[in-house]
């Protein structure tokens, strides 16, 4: 602290639950205030009292931009808030386990399983140094490895509290150095030494209520390597195993894992002898409560560890014997002891676990239970047998189990070191401590003392390095040293082992007849209560006391100490045992038959804490002289700590209790590391380290040339107190707080530029808005006033129009009035003449009515006269019968009274009764249906009568209102005919268009289906063919892809099987011979001295000795008939490949000649739409130009009545008619020029054609001459203006071609005619030779008639071979004369240009040339002659001794590739096939040598890879394969191999290529790897704004200080190096750009890989550093030409990482668009990317856990890789497309300096 403390600086204050927590002052503190002035996080305003005699003041707290560092050192505050603070930040936000404090690695148990311990992040972290990547085991593992390849011996000492991860811990570090370093001879030697580790952790570690799988013991793994570094063997010693656990477990805690594991598997039938069952069936297993851990299957776990034993070479019977000694003893457990009184106990003679356990141990079931409830005590004269109480029975019978279960323990680790050690001798070793931590409990026993006595011991070595440490860094820069005090835990280690110390008092009190825990509690409180300050006695007891550790004060309980120390078991039981059958128990105590002295001391080292039955030691003295020989073990290395750390008990995945990690912190040594770096200057930067981060506090001529001086000047500048800082050599020291200050004016710099530069970025932006708001106002003014001027004028406007609709209206009133008026008048007139034409009507109808009624009343009456006479008539008649009628009733009525009669009328009766009643009811209801309908109709003529009634009423009205219209009825009539004749002139128009509409839209129908239906057509098949293809191609390529990446990975297997065959071979060869082989000098090569194969060992053998090998070729042939099998398989498949090629060309010609068809017929189909178009516009031009002519004479005529000579008609027809004659005449010579030139033409096309036959002449010629052979011209038409002329030269012209055509075809007729009658004589020749020697040959016997066939044969082959031999002489001898004249020809030419010169600079006479001799040269074939054997000379010149750099810049490029084929095609000249194979064979080997021999060399893997590919592709070329020689001159067609077919070894050649592709890849990874993390991350283009953050202990590059600087311009360097020697070397174009986008992915993936796992690189600035190093990548492709070669799409992953690491991260927008963005990166590495996202200046900010969490659901559904690192080792499948060679082969010089003078051109 200064003197003040301003407002607003933020502090710690201490708190009971949160140990710490965090405020900030709201009021200045000054010296002398009593208390602080504090607002805490959540609001709450308090007074911090200062205490008065210390004045101490709270501790400040860091910038926010240093929490959450890798190191904690590198805080400028160091002190325990800060650090705890620092931890819980990178633990619980983002999710970071391991943290550097100095030296020691701070790892928290995350209670989780996480992905950063797979094979790619060891591979990431193999050869890195420590402080270029993220803390983490591997690193620290991967830095004791470095270190003991340079100097010494190491060690790692991983300590915590059970729970904390101890064991993982040291399980993943041996881990690494079996995956990095590998083994040297033996087999799977890593694999054994990892194998322990489950062996280990099933038989020591168990279930607590910390920890489910917590060791309960102490080991130290020494793990020895070779001169090499490889793995060799191991070596365990243990310490301290907790034996008290067999017996008794706590609650919610379990026995040793190995137990439940044989409970599980207790229904095998292998375990059925063992009578097991459940675990919780036993005592030993049961007493906890917790059987079952969750997420651990005990059976599974048990295979594991049978595994691990057998790999261990522990037999299956071994084990067998293991696991019956361990069911033995859980039924000892189970034994049950019987009270028979106080002083003693029985086991009932049928106690069945009992019976169980001897006969497993195979001892007598009388004698064991005899002495589990006796012991013998012995005097000096006699023997006595004494019963044993209940309570010490059962004592006695867990002391038994426990010893026998460690006996069981040590026999398994001396077994496990037996399998570990191996018989080369150990070079140098890392050991691996993995021990117990500080552990204080409310009950602590003489465990807890042990283990708190071992850390003590740790910690005192910890505090002497750390400060050994510390003081060699100052002097090493020399800084002036002065002495720190530290805590020295010495005098508490004296009080614990020196003499009379806790120790030796326990051991005295062992020693004594009587001796009891309480008795050795007072001699403690006797001999250090008073005399150490270290030594107390609680209050309370009297059988406790207390030791104040460096951790903290810890109270034991005396109860128990002597029992353990002494750790007794019952003598007579043991020698039960011995007397045992089983060999097994037998060889676990047999050691105690041994004296003491016979141990030698490798056994003492192997097991120090057996407990084997020695009354001279005890456990305490055993533990203090072991652990002894551990810090002696430990002094003699260089010790790497890691301390773990438990953040809970609760077992949560991080979640940190802030009390019990300050706990751990204070007993690990955290605290004091922190502690003893404060006391002194804790931040140290290198001078350009510092430089680069506080350039901004520098102005420009402060700047230096000696960056020394420039950070000198700044620092004397800005910070006055000189002690707060010191200069070293190459760093800068700080004292605590300091970088702090620095960070603040750093930070204060920056917001005055950020503050400037928003002051002119405002003052631009409103200076902006105000001409805009200028000119704004400008235009809406100028708008203004126009639209004002528009409404004036508008205004105008109106009021014209008004006084126009004035006008108008008055005119339209007036005369609506005087229309009124004169329709009034005619309609008053009509009234009256109709009112007295209705009374005259209605007078009329009067009369009428008048008449008609007279004539109706007269009718009437007379018609009642007659009807009157008419009743009367009737009434007469009706009287008359109804007299008649009453008589004859009369007579019915007697009759009726008669009963007979009566049934004879009721005959019936009923029947016509219901009848008739039926009919009444079909009447009724006929009559309701009428009345119905009667109703009905009723109802609807009242509604008709109604709707008549207002019809007639509307009537009446529309009479009135027609009577009023009816006078404007003639005027309607008059328009209604006008527009009748409108509308019929409009329908005809209307019809005439319609008719032309018709005819032009059919034409154009027919037009369109013309140019569009071929069109259409076409288009739909060329789609349909075209997603066809790519369908039919995508599936090809990526069958055939994955065909190629599958055969290229056995390639590469077989390839690495065949390598490790040849170096088991040479150390077989090396063993024999003993001779010395070659030394590995570095681990990191391991993997590339191996190239190669078995064959090319071979191959060096013979191309070093001078004498050839016999059997060589056939051993190669063997090879190569086994690779070429192997190899039948991609053959088919490439044949394949080829035939649906083929198909997909002749599609493809198929459908480019449908495409080339169609494009002509719409070509056709657009020209004769032009000529039509064309001649329409000149009918229609011509039209035109007639009617005019034709209207001028009309009105010509029209104006004169009698035209003539002279008139104005006459002059107009003459025009007419001048005009036509003219017109006429052009188009005859026209006319003529077409015929003359088509004349013309065909005859030069003849000329060039030449001996075609008359027939054939173009019928445009026949019908240019046949008219004028045919027809009788009339020539005074024809000779007008020379026409006759013209046509008779063309005909001279075409006749004389003729002739000359003819003469020359009859000539060639003659000569062909005269050589086929000689043909034809020379085969009637023939013809007649074969019959005379048929006779004569069936003259002859059988014998003598074949003989004389073969002669015959044999001299007619003669015969023609020495014709054609003639005729290749003299073709030869034609060649040689025609070179010969091309020579001269050339030379002369040269000669002609050089005396043109010559004449130009000095004119003169030209110089006679003195004639030279030129030597007559011979015509080769191409080919090369070497004698049999002289292979290996060939390839020893060729291969092996051939340097690339000189071929590759002097000779040829792929020289020695043409040579070798050259060689091959003399070969196949000879037909020699074993010459062919031989050659073959060796070159193949020969380059497999060189590779192996070098394959670092990138140059040497470049020039063979060319080079074979040259040979392959020469393979192809030469094949005479169609699709190969397409395109070949005649000449290289002559040169294809004639008798073999290579095809076979061409796929060989191409495995060969792939090999050296595959080396390539390695060579430029290998140069490319050490550049790229500091190019692309570390280097910073942009300095002083972009600075790195300041950083710890662990500085980058501290292993290795002296290595180079690399940036983006070496690896751009070396880019350009690989591209100039693939150019340089002629490599294949396209195999130049596969090339490319493997060394853009070996860039984006190590730079990704890195970034994952840098916490300091995952910034913002950062992010713009990687964009601006990616786009000089981008750049670089671009200048040479590859931009799109695929590499540009390598690097997508690394630019959207960047492009992550710069875009906004804050709401559920800013996501969905990040995760849309990132489409090359998976969710593992976005959500890494983001975890670790750390500002760098206190303007940025920290990615919230809520933002993360939503990235996560967002990218839930995604189906990607699981892995987060991406694979540095893939390398891409190649192909190699052929390609064609114009040199030819004839051409080809060989140079002396190759030294083939033995080959012979042919």
């Amino acid at each position: 602290y200064c003197s003040a403390v301003p407002q607003y600086a933020r502090v710690w204050l201490p708190d009971a639950v949160e140990a710490w927590k965090p405020a900030e002052l709201t009021k200045d503190y000054t010296p002398g205030d009593r208390a602080l002035c504090l607002q805490l996080e959540d609001g709450t305003n308090l007074e911090h009292k200062i205490d008065p005699q210390t004045n101490s003041l709270p501790p400040l707290r860091n910038p926010d931009i240093l929490v959450g560092e890798n190191d904690l050192t590198a805080l400028s505050y160091l002190h325990e808030p800060a650090v705890l603070h620092n931890l819980k930040v990178r633990f619980v936000e983002s999710k970071i386990i391991y943290t550097y404090c100095g030296i020691v690695l701070v790892a928290i148990n995350p209670y989780e399983s996480i992905p950063i311990y797979d094979h790619d992040i060891i591979n990431a972290y193999s050869g890195q140094n420590m402080g270029d990547m993220d803390p983490h085991i591997f690193a620290v593992a991967e830095e004791a490895y470095k270190q003991m390849a340079r100097s010494r011996n190491q060690s790692i000492i991983v300590s915590g509290e059970s729970g904390a991860g101890k064991t993982v811990s040291a399980k993943y570090a041996m881990r690494y150095f079996a995956t990095v370093s590998g083994s040297s001879s033996e087999a799977n030697v890593e694999e054994r030494v990892l194998a322990s580790s489950p062996i280990m952790e099933a038989i020591g570690n168990a279930k607590t209520t910390r920890n489910d799988n917590s060791s309960r013991f102490g080991k130290y793994i020494e793990i020895g390597f070779d001169k090499n570094y490889h793995i060799i063997g191991a070596n365990m010693r243990t310490y301290l195993l907790e034996k008290s656990r067999v017996v008794f477990q706590a609650t919610e805690e379990r026995n040793y894992h190995i137990f439940y594991q044989l409970c599980a598997s207790s229904h095998l039938p292998e375990f059925k002898p063992l009578q097991l069952g459940n675990a919780d069936d036993f005592h030993c297993t049961n007493q906890g409560g917790s059987p079952v851990i969750e997420g651990v299957d005990d059976a599974k776990e048990m295979c594991s560890t049978r595994k691990a034993f057998s790999l261990l070479g522990i037999n299956e019977t071994y084990q067998m014997d293991l696991f019956q000694i361990l069911a033995a003893l859980l039924h000892l457990g189970n034994v049950e002891v019987e009270e028979r009184s106080a002083d003693s106990s029985t086991i009932l003679p049928d106690n069945t676990h009992l019976t169980v356990f001897c006969e497993l141990m195979g001892v007598a079931y009388q004698d064991m239970s005899h002495w589990l409830c006796h012991r013998k005590l012995k005097t000096a004269t006699e023997t006595y047998v004494k019963p044993l109480s209940k309570v010490h029975a059962i004592n006695a019978r867990d002391a038994l189990a426990k010893h026998i279960y460690a006996k069981l323990f040590s026999w398994i680790v001396d077994h496990i070191n037996e399998a570990l050690r191996s018989a080369v001798k150990q070079h140098s070793f890392i050991g691996v401590l993995d021990i117990y931590g500080f552990e204080t409990f409310h009950i602590n026993s003489f465990e807890q003392f042990c283990i708190n006595y071992a850390n003590e011991k740790l910690q005192q070595q910890f505090n002497m390095h750390v400060f050994k440490l510390e003081q060699e860094e100052y002097m090493k820069e020399d800084i002036p040293w002065t002495l720190i005090d530290f805590y020295d835990n010495h005098p508490c280690i004296n009080l614990i082992e020196a003499k009379m110390g806790v120790l030796d008092l326990l051991d005295e009190e062992c020693k004594m007849p009587k001796g009891s825990d309480d008795t050795w509690a007072q001699k403690l409180y006797n001999t250090f209560l008073k005399k150490s300050d270290l030594f107390d006695k609680p209050r309370m007891s009297n059988k406790a006391f207390i030791i104040l550790h460096f951790a903290d004060k810890v109270e034991y309980q005396c109860e128990g100490f002597l029992e353990k120390n002494k750790d007794t078991v019952n003598e007579e039981q043991i020698t039960v045992l011995k007397l045992s059958k089983f060999d097994l128990l037998l060889e676990l105590f047999s050691d105690e038959e041994k004296p003491a002295g016979s141990l030698t001391s490798r056994s003492k080292m192997t097991r120090p804490v057996q407990a084997q039955r020695d009354h001279k030691k005890t456990v305490g003295t055993q533990f203090r002289n072991s652990l002894h020989l551990l810090m002696e073990t430990l002094n003699g290395t260089t010790p790497h700590y890691v301390r773990c750390i438990k953040p809970n008990d609760l077992k949560s995945p991080f979640m940190m209790d802030p009390m019990r990690a300050v706990q751990q912190l204070r007993a690990c040594g955290v605290l004091e590391t922190i502690r003893i770096s404060a006391a002194g200057f804790p931040s140290r930067w290198t001078y350009q380290e510092f430089f680069n981060r506080y350039r901004v506090l520098m102005k420009l001529k402060d700047i230096l040339s000696d960056r020394k001086q420039t950070c000198r000047n700044v620092l004397e500048k800005w910070v006055q107190d000189q002690d707060k800082y010191q200069f070293g050599k190459s760093k800068i020291f700080f004292r605590a707080g300091q970088v702090a200050y620095l960070e603040k004016l750093r930070s204060d710099k920056l917001k005055k530029a950020c503050v400037r530069i928003q002051k002119t970025i405002r003052c631009w932006l409103t200076r902006k808005r105000y001409l805009r708001m200028r000119q704004a106002a400008i235009t809406i003014q100028k708008n203004t006033r126009g639209y004002q001027a528009r409404c004036l004028v508008a205004f105008l406007r109106r009021t014209r129009a008004a006084v126009i609709i004035q006008r108008n209206q008055r005119m339209l009133v007036a005369r609506r009035r005087y229309q009124q008026q004169r329709s009034a008048s005619i309609t008053m007139q009509r009234l009256l003449r109709a009112y007295q034409a209705r009374q005259t009507y209605r007078k009329l109808l009067y009369e009428h009515k008048v008449l008609t009624i007279q004539r109706w009343v007269r009718g009437w009456l007379a018609r009642r006269r007659c009807r009157r006479s008419l009743r009367a008539v009737v009434y007469l008649q009706s009287c008359v019968r109804r007299m008649a009628a009453r008589r004859e009733l009369r007579k019915l009525r007697v009759e009726a009274r008669s009963v007979e009669h009566f049934k004879k009328l009721n005959v019936g009766m009923e029947n016509k009764i219901m009848q008739l009643q039926r009919k009444v009811d079909e009447q009724h209801k006929e009559n309701r249906e009428l009345s119905e309908r009667l109703r009905t109709v009723e109802r609807s003529r009242a509604a008709e009568s109604e709707r008549l009634g207002g019809e007639v009423e509307r009537l009446r009205v529309a009479e009135e209102e027609s009577r009023v219209k009816a006078d404007g009825v003639p005027s309607l009539l008059e328009q209604l005919s006008f527009l009748r004749q409108e509308l019929e002139t409009t329908r005809e128009e209307k019809e005439a268009i319609r008719e032309e509409a018709r005819t032009y839209r059919v034409d154009t129908e027919k037009v369109t289906q013309l140019l569009h239906s071929p069109t259409n057509l076409d288009r739909e098949i060329g789609r349909a063919n075209t997603v066809a293809q790519a369908k039919v191609g995508m599936q090809l390529e990526s069958d055939i892809r994955e065909e190629r990446d599958h055969y290229q990975s056995l390639l590469s297997e077989y390839t690495r099987l065949k390598e490790r065959h040849a170096d088991l071979k040479e150390e077989m060869t090396i063993s024999i011979t003993n001779k010395p082989g070659r030394r590995r000098t570095d681990s990191n090569h391991s993997s590339n001295e191996s190239e190669g194969t078995p064959s090319s060992e071979s191959a060096e053998g013979r191309n070093s000795s001078d004498a050839p090998h016999q059997d060589a070729p056939h051993q190669d042939a063997v090879d190569m008939a086994v690779l070429l099998k192997l190899q039948r398989r991609v053959t088919e498949l490439e044949q394949d490949k080829q035939t649906l090629q083929r198909h997909l060309d002749k599609r493809e010609e198929a459908q480019q000649d449908q495409v080339k068809n169609a494009e002509k017929q719409r070509t056709a189909g657009r020209a004769e739409l032009d000529l039509e178009a064309l001649k329409r516009q000149e009918l229609e031009s011509e039209n035109k130009r007639l009617k005019t002519n034709l209207a001028e004479l009309r009105q010509s005529l029209t104006s004169t009545s009698s035209p003539g000579p002279g008139s104005a008609p006459y002059n107009v027809l003459l025009e007419q008619l001048n005009s036509s004659n003219e017109e006429l005449e052009v188009r005859k010579e026209e006319v003529l020029l077409l015929r003359s030139h088509m004349v013309r033409q065909e005859v030069l096309k003849h000329n060039k054609v030449g001996g075609s036959s008359p027939k054939r002449y173009p019928n445009s010629l026949c019908s240019a001459l046949v008219p004028g052979l045919k027809s009788t011209p009339d020539y005074h038409k024809l000779n007008e203006d020379g026409e006759l002329w013209l046509a008779y030269d063309g005909l001279k012209e075409t006749n004389s071609l003729l002739v000359s055509q003819l003469q020359v075809q009859d000539r060639r007729h003659e000569e062909e005619l005269e050589e086929l009658r000689e043909e034809v004589l020379r085969v009637r020749e023939e013809n007649r030779q074969q019959q005379q020697f048929l006779s004569q040959s069936l003259l002859l016997p059988q014998e003598a008639r074949i003989e004389a066939s073969l002669h015959h044969e044999i001299t007619r082959l003669t015969s023609d071979n020495l014709d054609l031999m003639e005729q290749q002489e003299k073709q030869d001898k034609m060649i040689r004369k025609l070179k010969k004249q091309l020579k001269v020809y050339v030379k002369r030419v040269e000669e002609y240009e050089a005396g043109g010169q010559m004449e130009r600079v000095a004119p003169g006479p030209e110089p006679r040339s003195p004639v030279g001799i030129t030597r007559k040269e011979r015509d080769f074939q191409g080919m090369l002659e070497y004698r049999r054997g002289d292979e290996s000379k060939l390839l020893k010149s060729l291969v092996v001794e051939l340097k690339p750099r000189g071929v590759a810049v002097n000779f040829l490029p792929g020289l020695p590739a043409y040579i070798l084929f050259m060689c091959l095609r003399h070969a196949d000249y000879s037909n020699d096939d074993q010459r062919v194979s031989v050659l073959l064979n060796s070159t193949i080997n020969s380059i497999k040598g060189v590779i192996k021999r070098r394959g670092d060399d990138f140059e040497t893997v470049s020039f063979w890879l060319a080079n074979t590919c040259r040979f392959l592709h020469c393979l192809k070329q030469y094949s005479g394969e169609e699709a190969f020689v397409k395109n070949n001159t005649p000449r290289q067609n002559e040169h294809c191999l004639c008798n073999f077919d290579l095809s076979e070894y061409r796929q060989v050649l191409s495995d060969l290529a792939i090999q050296n592709y595959q080396q390539l890849v390695r060579c430029m990874e290998e140069a490319l790897q050490p550049m790229i993390v500091p190019g692309m991350l570390e280097h910073e283009n942009f300095q002083g704004v972009l600075g790195s953050k300041p950083t710890g202990l662990r500085k980058r590059t501290s292993s290795c200080p002296g290595e180079a600087v690399y940036t983006v311009d070496s690896i751009l360097q070396q880019l350009s190096l690989f591209h100039a020697t693939l150019i340089q070397h002629d490599v294949d174009p396209e195999l130049i750009k596969q090339v490319c986008v493997q060394q853009f992915y070996i860039i984006c993936s190590v730079t990704l890989n890195n970034l994952l796992l840098r916490k300091d690189m995952c910034s913002w600035s950062k992010g713009l550093q990687i964009r601006y190093n990616v786009w000089q990548l981008e750049e670089w492709l671009e200048e040479k030409g590859l931009p799109d070669c695929g590499a540009k799409e390598m690097l997508e992953p690394l630019i959207q990482a960047a492009q992550l690491l710069q875009v906004k991260k804050k709401t559920d927008e800013d996501a969905q668009a990040l995760c849309t963005m990132c489409s090359a990166l998976t969710t593992l590495q976005i959500v890494k990317v983001l975890t670790l996202y750390t500002p760098v200046i206190e303007f940025e900010e920290r990615v919230s856990i809520s933002f993360i969490r939503t990235i996560q659901a967002l990218l839930k559904g995604r189906v990607e890789s699981p892995l987060l690192l991406m694979d540095t080792k893939k390398i891409f499948s190649v192909t190699f497309p052929f390609t064609h060679s114009p040199l030819a082969l004839e051409t080809i010089q060989i140079p002396s300096s190759l030294n083939l003078g033995f080959l012979t051109r042919v």
